[in-house]
């Protein structure tokens, strides 16, 4: 039987320490989290590889578990404080709200179908998690109805950022995931100030592109 409590500390100790990631209070967090809760059963042996995991289908829900280190950077660029609002775009089973929730923030988790979204309650609450409420809906158009938000975190890629979750983002507040749009992918985090929003990349990094974020195909005449 896998230690997991072992391979949570390797996680941090080699693969976040080690990729930038100096946040105390984020390493805590991702040394408090029981990642290994957070996948399909049966495959808990690869909650701390350092890959990007796919699980689901189309029917009952497609979502992606960023790999630890992707996701670390993404959060602690950031810069989550105690009561901070944030929207967890494609949650999946929780993961990533159960992180961000240890660093203080009150998350909203979106989930895409409602099996993804039974299966994370279960699962925090199984770890007694407090801040989070998961919500069903389109991925793509957020959740306006709890908006605007501080922080919004995409756990995939995306060809297009639809701009419903760029308009739910509050003043001064930030949106993270990957920009996969020229096949080379980066994340990047997008910033708003008033009615304008900024980019900046952050670094090179890869993840698979989820369904509603993908460009439309164009013909050509």
């Amino acid at each position: 039987m896998n230690d997991f409590a072992r391979l949570r500390r390797t996680m941090v100790d080699n693969q976040v320490r080690t990729y930038d990631v100096t946040s105390r209070s984020l390493l805590a967090a991702l040394e408090d989290a029981p990642r290994e809760l957070f996948l399909p059963e049966g495959q808990e042996d690869l909650a701390y590889s350092d890959q990007n995991l796919v699980f689901g289908d189309a029917a009952g829900g497609r979502y992606c578990m960023l790999a630890p280190m992707i996701l670390a950077r993404l959060i602690q660029a950031l810069d989550i404080r105690p009561g901070a609002r944030v929207l967890d775009v494609g949650s999946g089973f929780g993961y990533s709200a159960l992180v961000m929730s240890l660093l203080g923030a009150n998350v909203v988790a979106l989930a895409g179908g409602q099996e993804l979204a039974e299966e994370a309650r279960k699962r925090l609450e199984a770890c007694h998690a407090t801040g989070i409420d998961v919500v069903v809906g389109d991925v793509a158009s957020g959740h306006a109805a709890r908006a605007p938000y501080d922080a919004i975190l995409i756990n995939g890629a995306f060809e297009v950022l639809p701009d419903a979750l760029k308009e739910q983002l509050a003043d001064g507040g930030q949106l993270a995931g990957i920009d996969g749009a020229s096949g080379a992918g980066k994340a990047v985090v997008y910033g708003r100030s008033g009615g304008s929003f900024g980019c900046r990349a952050l670094f090179e990094a890869s993840a698979p592109i989820l369904p509603r974020f993908v460009k439309a195909a164009a013909f050509d005449f």
